[in-house]
């Protein structure tokens, strides 16, 4: 069942308005457990909208497996999507800062404030995101460490390649994420790939970690793939690659591959002078879990990221 959630005035007799698609077992119980799906809370996560539409596909084409809620919410930053900008455009502000929102505040917290109303009560949550149009990311849950806990055997059901854990002094304030988790709401961020952009193995790869979390949640009685068994690590085993800089950066390494200490990650160039600003190695052994995608440079720019040591649970 398709439901608005709230609706705001836009200039020229314009309405914008942010709906769901609540999916429901046709004999209800009321113990049912309830999955919140949400993306869309930048306008350039385009992954999400193909993700969604897959879930609701199957969900639809095998009905008689849901014993539980799924509620589905595309495109919480709607006027984003339709301009095609990661901030919420009529204030250029990122929704993602907003929550939980104010009834008495501007649109933007207003709306905020009805999300977190409209979630309120879930079971889980995950919010669902592309990464930005400069950084190429693995597939990966990141959860808070204050409730790591608790979220971790959701995490681990989620067929992500990697599991990072924020410490909470770390983790941006205003997120959807953390409010729910302050709310007492089981939350997660699910991210991977690029940017403005859908990448179908990604996709499928997120679809099938929702119907496996959906399974464990007692919501799913379909058939479900296994969920790969991630990379978990905290902040302390991630190393973060900045140029020292200004140029062009061509990549000497493949995303989410293996990398050795001391290995050449890339190099920034200059192509005015065909000459090599500077060469760019690994400080580590591991995993290089996030390349840059966009190759103009400034200094200082995140390069890449290396998870440098690895630990399975």
């Amino acid at each position: 069942m398709i439901e608005t959630i709230t609706t705001a005035e836009l200039p020229i007799r314009e309405v914008m308005k942010i709906k769901k698609n609540s999916l429901c077992p046709e004999h209800m119980t009321g113990e049912e457990q309830r999955l919140c799906i949400v993306t869309g809370v930048h306008g350039d996560d385009l992954a999400g909208q193909f993700i969604c539409y897959e879930v609701i596909r199957k969900i639809k084409e095998n009905y008689q497996h849901l014993k539980g809620i799924v509620d589905v919410y595309p495109a919480i930053n709607p006027l984003g999507l339709d301009a095609g900008t990661r901030e919420w455009p009529l204030f250029n502000m990122d929704m993602n800062m907003a929550f939980p929102g104010s009834f008495e505040g501007t649109m933007t917290e207003y709306t905020a404030a009805k999300i977190m109303e409209d979630l309120k009560g879930a079971n889980v949550c995950i919010d669902i995101h592309s990464s930005s149009i400069f950084l190429k990311e693995i597939p990966q849950v990141r959860i808070n460490d204050d409730v790591a806990l608790e979220l971790m055997p959701y995490a681990k059901q989620m067929n992500m390649d990697f599991v990072w854990i924020h410490p909470s002094t770390t983790v941006k304030q205003g997120s959807i994420v953390n409010a729910l988790n302050e709310m007492g709401t089981k939350a997660m961020v699910i991210e991977g790939d690029v940017a403005m952009r859908i990448d179908q193995s990604y996709c499928n790869q997120v679809v099938d970690g929702i119907f496996a979390l959906m399974k464990y949640m007692g919501i799913w009685t379909g058939e479900t793939k296994v969920p790969r068994k991630p990379h978990i690590s905290d902040d302390g085993k991630v190393v973060f690659i900045n140029g020292e800089t200004s140029g062009v950066f061509v990549p000497s390494v493949e995303h989410s591959k293996q990398v050795k200490q001391g290995e050449k990650i890339g190099e920034i160039i200059e192509p005015l002078t065909g000459s090599v600003e500077e060469e760019i190695f690994s400080p580590c052994d591991g995993i290089v879990f996030t390349l840059r995608e966009y190759p103009v440079v400034s200094e200082g720019a995140l390069l890449a990221r290396v998870l440098g040591e690895e630990k399975y649970d």
